[in-house]
């Protein structure tokens, strides 16, 4: 390991290596992530059918769920199809607009902070 001629000790190596080391302590703490609720808004344009469809496709429910929230929808103006993070919540809305343009439907979705 050393050139030739030059003599080193076990206590030597052993210092170097302690020495060249720096640990630093640190006490980072991780946060859970900021949760976002999707809303979807009521609209006296798109159908009932089409709102359960996208809520289905979109966000992954079952029958019951959907017509559930759809009704929300219907009877409150609005209803709160789900809590996620951030990405998640944000792509599935824009999936939402997309759709619904796609079928000509004037339907909403927001994203709001849980």
């Amino acid at each position: 390991m050393f050139p030739s001629g030059v003599v080193c000790s076990m206590s030597d190596q052993g210092a170097r290596n302690f020495d060249s080391e720096v640990v630093e302590k640190s006490d980072q703490r991780l946060k859970e992530p900021e949760m976002y609720k999707v809303v979807l808004h009521n609209d006296h344009y798109t159908t009932m059918e089409f709102v359960v469809e996208v809520l289905m496709v979109v966000f992954h429910k079952e029958v019951p769920d959907a017509t559930r929230i759809m009704l929300d929808v219907h009877k409150k103006g609005r209803g709160v199809v789900g809590v996620y993070t951030w990405d998640v919540a944000s792509t599935r809305a824009t999936r939402v607009h997309r759709i619904a343009k796609e079928r000509e439907f004037p339907l909403r979705c927001t994203v709001e902070p849980a």
